[in-house]
């Protein structure tokens, strides 16, 4: 992936990663993939039951040393499920992650607070819900080989990095991480 390359949706790229692999019926069901899979969709409930049930203030409550308000953050989970799934995917198939750094996440961050100031809390739980259900489908048809596969990763200055390290600190971590400071931004 490119920095000015922009992400498919969750489930297109799931779709790309499926004809880009010698063939489905090669994968092999991986228990690590499901687990990995089971904890993401655990994490993205938590976060979504937490989120329904917010007040109007507290879903406007901006979250400190980052500013974006609780909504804005939510939305924000559930947006970027399909561009982790795709930088693991592209570790899956062996090829490097060149290109990306935390500039650009950064960046990439600030353009979708300005861009979704407004988000519903209904529109953010729903694409929570429709992406990480994606999301987690496209883990579990990772292969154990896969998940070991390492690639140099400029996001972490071009360390090499396992797809499964990619998935547990990006689109698996990513609702506890967000849930976690969040309870602590409303003091619960």
């Amino acid at each position: 992936m490119t920095r000015t390359g922009e992400a498919a949706p969750a489930a297109r790229a799931y779709s790309l990663f499926m004809t880009q692999t010698s063939s489905a019926s090669s994968l092999v069901t991986s228990a690590r993939a499901i687990a990995l899979a089971d904890r993401l969709e655990q994490g993205a409930r938590a976060l979504a039951t937490f989120a329904a049930g917010l007040t109007d203030a507290e879903w406007q409550t901006p979250l400190p040393h980052d500013g974006r308000p609780v909504g804005v953050v939510v939305h924000h989970v559930a947006s970027v499920y399909p561009i982790e799934i795709q930088l693991a995917q592209t570790m899956a198939a062996g090829q490097t992650i060149t290109g990306v750094t935390w500039a650009d996440i950064h960046a990439m961050n600030a353009k979708h607070a300005a861009e979704n100031a407004g988000v519903t809390k209904a529109a953010a739980l729903d694409l929570l819900e429709r992406n990480s259900t994606a999301a987690a489908a496209a883990i579990r048809a990772l292969t154990d080989e896969q998940l070991t596969q390492a690639v140099t990763v400029s996001l972490y200055e071009d360390a090499p990095l396992t797809c499964q390290f990619m998935l547990e600190d990006h689109a698996v971590r990513h609702s506890y991480h967000h849930l976690f400071l969040i309870r602590r931004a409303l003091g619960l």
